[in-house]
C-alpha cells in the first residue's frame, strides 16, 4: 500500500526530469523534437518517425480497448461464465 501512494509522485518526478538523461553530446546529434529526451544519434530517416507514430497509435488503441472491455465487459446473458462464479453461493 505504501507503494501505490507514492507511485504517481516518483512517476512525475521522472517525467519532470527525463531531460537530465541526455548528454550535450547528444543532445547536439538529435533533431530539435528529440532534443534532450533520448541518446545516441537521432532518427536517420523520415520512416523511423512512421514507425514510432505507427507503434505509438496501436499502443493507444490497445490501451483504450483493454481499458474499456476491463471496466465495461458487455456481457449481459444470463448464461455467461461470469454468472455462474458470481453466483456459486447459490450452488453450495
Amino acid at each position: 500500500m505504501f507503494m501505490f501512494r507514492f507511485l504517481p509522485l516518483f512517476l512525475i518526478t521522472l517525467l519532470i526530469s527525463v531531460q537530465a538523461f541526455s548528454c550535450p553530446v547528444c543532445e547536439r546529434q538529435q533533431p530539435k523534437i528529440m532534443r534532450g529526451i533520448s541518446h545516441g544519434v537521432g532518427p536517420d530517416s523520415n520512416w523511423d518517425y512512421l514507425i514510432i507514430t505507427t507503434m505509438v497509435i496501436i499502443v493507444l488503441v490497445t490501451l483504450f480497448f483493454s481499458l474499456r472491455y476491463l471496466l465495461r465487459p458487455g456481457e449481459k446473458s444470463e448464461q455467461h461464465i461470469k454468472r455462474f462464479i458470481l453466483n456459486a453461493e447459490e450452488y453450495e
